[in-house]
């Protein structure tokens, strides 16, 4: 079976490694207190996430505002009059477990609503990287993750950056996503030998910088059921058999 790393911080380290991903992966440090206060005051807006987790689930949204502090935890906003009080609050939350503090990106919207690419990249049967799909996640109303199984909406990449980028534009934008996958396939299996597949999570802000906010080394196949074109799914169904996973 293909290996399975779920520890968000030891994935980014492992990209980190090439040079060309490293320039775009957000600031991402383990959560302490005057971590918190130092990306705060450099960034603004940060997301507090569990090292280990899934689908979004225990995600938050933590703001520097001119009168104080807030976050956002799934549709809840609370704010702050102190960075101690902001702090107290999401010790509660976080109970003890390990968690990460990643620089902020304003996400591109569609809509009124965020949305971030997935990029599938596998093993290929010939053991050469491959991006075999590319789908667009827009998260649910008010809600600050994208994951489908969270309420977002599945949708074809073309259709969410033709609202920013002419045809062309488009076109090449996908080009350099599809590399990017193949070097994050292979800078994961770089370290963890056994890796055979990853689900890279895009983000695009304003200026239209992609940038890599979490990495799935055993991404869900069956979102890409959703594209218009069946050929996609199938041949991400064939590599993952032929890597040996069911």
């Amino acid at each position: 079976m293909p290996q399975y790393v779920g520890s968000k911080w030891r994935k980014t380290a492992a990209l980190l490694r090439n040079p060309s991903l490293r320039r775009i992966i957000p600031t991402t440090v383990r959560f302490s207190k005057r971590r918190l206060k130092v990306m705060l005051l450099e960034y603004r807006m940060v997301y507090v996430k569990p090292d280990v987790g899934m689908h979004g689930k225990g995600v938050i949204r933590v703001e520097r505002m001119k009168s104080g502090y807030r976050f956002r935890a799934g549709l809840q906003d609370r704010s702050y009059p102190s960075f101690d009080a902001l702090y107290k609050a999401l010790l509660m939350r976080i109970k003890g477990r390990k968690y990460l503090i990643q620089r902020g990106v304003h996400l591109l919207k569609y809509k009124g609503r965020r949305f971030d690419l997935r990029v599938m990249a596998q093993l290929n049967p010939r053991k050469i990287w491959e991006t075999t799909g590319i789908i667009g996640r827009v998260a649910a109303a008010r809600k600050i993750v994208t994951n489908y199984h969270g309420g977002g909406t599945l949708m074809s990449v073309e259709r969410l950056l033709g609202r920013h980028l002419s045809s062309s534009e488009v076109r090449d934008k996908i080009r350099s996503l599809r590399k990017l996958g193949v070097k994050a396939g292979i800078a994961m299996r770089r370290k963890f030998t056994r890796v055979c597949e990853v689900g890279v999570d895009v983000g695009m802000d304003r200026s239209l910088t992609p940038w890599i906010i979490e990495v799935n080394t055993s991404p869900d196949p069956f979102i890409f059921r959703k594209l218009p074109d069946p050929s996609i799914f199938r041949k991400i169904r064939r590599y993952a058999k032929a890597y040996g996973k069911r």
